[in-house]
């Protein structure tokens, strides 16, 4: 199945394994929680028991170096596209409120950003990521 829209997440090439994969989680539930119609049915196995929906559709998880992703960043603002990101501050606080404060103390293009999530429509969410690669 083709989709019309896509979800593409961006996480900065020299980041651990373990800072890779808890970013592609914080950028893709926002993507999720601000878009609840990309949102499938519960699931339910053979004996019955019932598991949380998933996104409906198919997310790319690509890797660039940090011009790239703030090369990424811009592009998604200007084409107004949905956008999550995570910066480099946010690995040292506990909570969301404090994920907001170190966010909204720095000018967004002097942000660390260490990924960057992205919804739209397809044409425009590939050409927003230009030059990330697929991650291995």
């Amino acid at each position: 199945m083709k989709f019309d829209t896509k979800v593409a997440v961006v996480v900065r090439d020299d980041l651990a394994g373990w800072q890779r994969l808890n970013v592609t989680a914080f950028l893709v539930s926002g993507i999720a929680g601000a878009h609840p119609q990309l949102m499938g049915e519960p699931y339910e196995d053979a004996d019955g028991t019932t598991y949380l929906p998933l996104l409906g559709q198919p997310v790319v998880v690509l890797e660039a170096d940090a011009d790239t992703l703030r090369a990424a960043h811009a592009r998604a603002l200007s084409r107004e596209l949905a956008t999550s990101i995570y910066t480099h501050e946010m690995f040292s606080t506990g909570h969301d409120e404090a994920n907001r404060a170190v966010v909204r103390a720095v000018a967004r293009d002097d942000l660390d950003l260490v990924g960057l999530a992205v919804f739209g429509p397809r044409n425009g969410v590939d050409k927003t990521v230009k030059g990330a690669r697929l991650h291995p």
